[in-house]
Protein backbone atom coordinates (compact mmCIF):
# COMPACT_ATOMS: atom_id res chain seq x y z
CA UNK A 1 0.00 0.00 0.00
CA UNK A 2 2.84 2.40 0.80
CA UNK A 3 4.39 1.75 -2.61
CA UNK A 4 1.09 2.42 -4.33
CA UNK A 5 0.70 5.67 -2.42
CA UNK A 6 4.17 6.80 -3.49
CA UNK A 7 3.31 6.02 -7.12
CA UNK A 8 0.23 8.23 -6.83
CA UNK A 9 2.22 11.22 -5.53
CA UNK A 10 3.46 12.55 -8.92
CA UNK A 11 -0.05 12.15 -10.36
CA UNK A 12 -1.58 14.12 -7.50
CA UNK A 13 0.98 16.90 -7.85
CA UNK A 14 0.32 17.07 -11.58
CA UNK A 15 -3.44 17.20 -11.02
CA UNK A 16 -3.04 20.05 -8.56
CA UNK A 17 -0.83 21.99 -10.98
CA UNK A 18 -3.31 21.48 -13.81
CA UNK A 19 -6.17 22.55 -11.56
CA UNK A 20 -4.21 25.61 -10.45
CA UNK A 21 -3.58 26.61 -14.07
CA UNK A 22 -7.29 26.35 -14.86
CA UNK A 23 -8.30 28.25 -11.72
CA UNK A 24 -5.72 31.01 -12.10
CA UNK A 25 -6.69 31.43 -15.75
CA UNK A 26 -10.37 31.71 -14.90
CA UNK A 27 -10.18 33.87 -11.75
CA UNK A 28 -6.66 35.26 -11.54
CA UNK A 29 -4.23 34.38 -8.75
CA UNK A 30 -5.78 36.64 -6.13
CA UNK A 31 -9.31 35.62 -7.04
CA UNK A 32 -8.52 31.92 -6.63
CA UNK A 33 -8.67 30.10 -3.31
CA UNK A 34 -6.96 26.87 -2.35
CA UNK A 35 -10.47 25.40 -2.06
CA UNK A 36 -11.08 26.26 -5.74
CA UNK A 37 -7.91 24.46 -6.77
CA UNK A 38 -8.59 21.42 -4.61
CA UNK A 39 -12.16 21.14 -5.93
CA UNK A 40 -10.96 21.32 -9.54
CA UNK A 41 -8.43 18.58 -8.80
CA UNK A 42 -11.05 16.44 -7.05
CA UNK A 43 -9.22 16.58 -3.73
CA UNK A 44 -9.77 17.99 -0.26
CA UNK A 45 -8.32 21.46 0.50
CA UNK A 46 -5.88 19.83 2.92
CA UNK A 47 -4.36 17.83 0.04
CA UNK A 48 -2.76 20.97 -1.39
CA UNK A 49 -0.59 21.40 1.70
CA UNK A 50 0.56 17.79 1.51
CA UNK A 51 2.11 18.44 -1.91
CA UNK A 52 2.67 22.20 -2.01
CA UNK A 53 3.44 24.70 0.73
CA UNK A 54 0.97 27.34 -0.44
CA UNK A 55 -1.04 28.76 -3.31
CA UNK A 56 1.96 30.96 -4.14
CA UNK A 57 4.21 27.91 -4.31
CA UNK A 58 1.86 26.41 -6.91
CA UNK A 59 2.16 29.58 -8.97
CA UNK A 60 5.95 29.43 -8.63
CA UNK A 61 6.05 25.82 -9.85
CA UNK A 62 3.89 26.73 -12.85
CA UNK A 63 6.02 29.78 -13.59
CA UNK A 64 9.34 28.00 -13.23
CA UNK A 65 8.38 25.05 -15.44
CA UNK A 66 6.89 27.41 -18.01
CA UNK A 67 10.02 29.55 -18.25
CA UNK A 68 12.29 26.50 -18.30
CA UNK A 69 10.26 25.05 -21.17
CA UNK A 70 10.66 28.28 -23.16
CA UNK A 71 14.40 28.40 -22.51
CA UNK A 72 14.83 24.77 -23.57
CA UNK A 73 12.84 25.37 -26.76
CA UNK A 74 14.83 28.47 -27.62
CA UNK A 75 18.17 26.75 -27.13
CA UNK A 76 17.11 23.77 -29.22
CA UNK A 77 15.84 26.05 -32.00
CA UNK A 78 19.04 28.11 -32.02
CA UNK A 79 21.17 24.94 -32.12
CA UNK A 80 19.25 23.75 -35.19
CA UNK A 81 20.82 26.42 -37.45
CA UNK A 82 24.20 28.07 -38.04
CA UNK A 83 23.50 31.48 -39.58
CA UNK A 84 22.03 34.37 -37.53
CA UNK A 85 18.98 34.79 -39.79
CA UNK A 86 18.10 31.10 -39.65
CA UNK A 87 18.75 31.01 -35.91
CA UNK A 88 16.55 34.03 -35.26
CA UNK A 89 13.74 32.67 -37.42
CA UNK A 90 13.93 29.28 -35.69
CA UNK A 91 14.04 30.88 -32.23
CA UNK A 92 11.08 33.17 -32.86
CA UNK A 93 9.13 30.36 -34.53
CA UNK A 94 9.61 28.20 -31.43
CA UNK A 95 8.87 31.08 -29.04
CA UNK A 96 5.66 32.13 -30.79
CA UNK A 97 4.43 28.58 -31.37
CA UNK A 98 4.91 27.77 -27.69
CA UNK A 99 2.98 30.83 -26.55
CA UNK A 100 0.09 29.91 -28.86
CA UNK A 101 0.08 26.20 -27.98
CA UNK A 102 0.34 26.85 -24.25
CA UNK A 103 -1.52 30.16 -24.21
CA UNK A 104 -3.39 29.48 -20.95
CA UNK A 105 -0.27 28.57 -18.97
CA UNK A 106 1.78 31.27 -20.70
CA UNK A 107 -0.76 33.91 -19.72
CA UNK A 108 -0.40 32.95 -16.06
CA UNK A 109 3.38 32.66 -16.29
CA UNK A 110 3.76 36.15 -17.76
CA UNK A 111 0.95 38.13 -16.16
CA UNK A 112 0.90 36.89 -12.54
CA UNK A 113 4.56 37.58 -11.71
CA UNK A 114 3.68 40.21 -9.12
CA UNK A 115 2.04 37.54 -6.96
CA UNK A 116 5.31 35.64 -6.48
CA UNK A 117 7.37 35.97 -3.32
CA UNK A 118 10.56 38.01 -3.55
CA UNK A 119 12.71 34.87 -3.51
CA UNK A 120 10.71 33.13 -6.20
CA UNK A 121 10.48 36.26 -8.31
CA UNK A 122 14.28 36.59 -8.28
CA UNK A 123 14.60 33.05 -9.61
CA UNK A 124 12.04 33.63 -12.35
CA UNK A 125 13.70 36.91 -13.34
CA UNK A 126 16.97 35.03 -13.70
CA UNK A 127 15.29 32.61 -16.12
CA UNK A 128 13.79 35.54 -18.02
CA UNK A 129 17.22 37.14 -18.30
CA UNK A 130 18.59 33.88 -19.69
CA UNK A 131 15.81 33.81 -22.30
CA UNK A 132 16.55 37.41 -23.26
CA UNK A 133 20.28 36.70 -23.47
CA UNK A 134 19.75 33.82 -25.90
CA UNK A 135 17.78 35.99 -28.32
CA UNK A 136 19.98 39.06 -27.84
CA UNK A 137 23.10 37.06 -28.71
CA UNK A 138 21.62 36.18 -32.10
CA UNK A 139 20.66 39.78 -32.82
CA UNK A 140 24.11 41.02 -31.77
CA UNK A 141 25.81 38.43 -33.97
CA UNK A 142 23.65 39.36 -36.95
CA UNK A 143 24.49 43.04 -36.50
CA UNK A 144 28.22 42.25 -36.12
CA UNK A 145 28.14 40.19 -39.33
CA UNK A 146 26.18 42.98 -41.06
CA UNK A 147 23.24 40.77 -41.98
CA UNK A 148 20.94 42.61 -39.57
CA UNK A 149 20.48 46.36 -39.73
CA UNK A 150 18.97 47.65 -36.50
CA UNK A 151 20.19 50.75 -34.65
CA UNK A 152 19.33 49.29 -31.24
CA UNK A 153 19.78 45.50 -30.79
CA UNK A 154 18.57 45.72 -27.18
CA UNK A 155 15.27 47.31 -28.18
CA UNK A 156 14.87 44.97 -31.13
CA UNK A 157 15.22 42.01 -28.75
CA UNK A 158 12.72 43.54 -26.33
CA UNK A 159 10.22 44.09 -29.14
CA UNK A 160 10.49 40.49 -30.33
CA UNK A 161 10.07 39.03 -26.85
CA UNK A 162 7.13 41.34 -26.11
CA UNK A 163 5.40 40.38 -29.35
CA UNK A 164 5.80 36.69 -28.57
CA UNK A 165 4.64 36.96 -24.96
CA UNK A 166 1.57 38.96 -25.98
CA UNK A 167 0.29 36.01 -28.04
CA UNK A 168 -0.84 34.41 -24.77
CA UNK A 169 -3.09 37.39 -24.12
CA UNK A 170 -5.15 37.22 -27.33
CA UNK A 171 -4.71 33.71 -28.75
CA UNK A 172 -7.46 31.12 -28.18
CA UNK A 173 -8.23 27.62 -29.37
CA UNK A 174 -10.74 28.81 -31.97
CA UNK A 175 -8.33 31.23 -33.63
CA UNK A 176 -8.26 30.83 -37.44
CA UNK A 177 -4.47 30.35 -37.41
CA UNK A 178 -2.85 27.29 -35.87
CA UNK A 179 0.07 27.66 -33.45
CA UNK A 180 2.41 26.49 -36.22
CA UNK A 181 1.07 29.16 -38.59
CA UNK A 182 1.47 31.78 -35.88
CA UNK A 183 5.06 30.62 -35.46
CA UNK A 184 5.80 30.98 -39.17
CA UNK A 185 4.31 34.47 -39.25
CA UNK A 186 6.36 35.60 -36.26
CA UNK A 187 9.55 34.10 -37.71
CA UNK A 188 9.07 36.40 -40.70
CA UNK A 189 8.22 39.37 -38.47
CA UNK A 190 11.43 38.81 -36.46
CA UNK A 191 13.60 39.13 -39.55
CA UNK A 192 11.80 42.33 -40.53
CA UNK A 193 12.26 43.82 -37.05
CA UNK A 194 16.04 43.34 -37.16
CA UNK A 195 16.30 44.69 -40.70
CA UNK A 196 17.39 41.48 -42.40
CA UNK A 197 17.56 41.64 -46.18
CA UNK A 198 18.20 38.30 -47.91
CA UNK A 199 19.99 39.96 -50.83
CA UNK A 200 22.63 41.63 -48.63
CA UNK A 201 25.09 38.77 -48.71
CA UNK A 202 24.59 38.06 -52.40
CA UNK A 203 25.20 41.72 -53.19
CA UNK A 204 28.40 41.81 -51.15
CA UNK A 205 29.77 38.56 -52.49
Amino acid sequence: MAGEARRREPDRRARLLEAAVAAFAARGFHGTTTRDIAAAAGMSPAAIYVHHESKEELLYQISRSGHEAVLDRLRAAIASADEPAAQLAAAMRAFATHHAQSHTTARIVNYELAALSDEHLREIKQLRRAITAELRAIVDRGVAEKVFDTPDPRMATTVLLSLGVDIARWYHGNHPLTPAEIGEFYADVALRVVGYRPTDRAASG
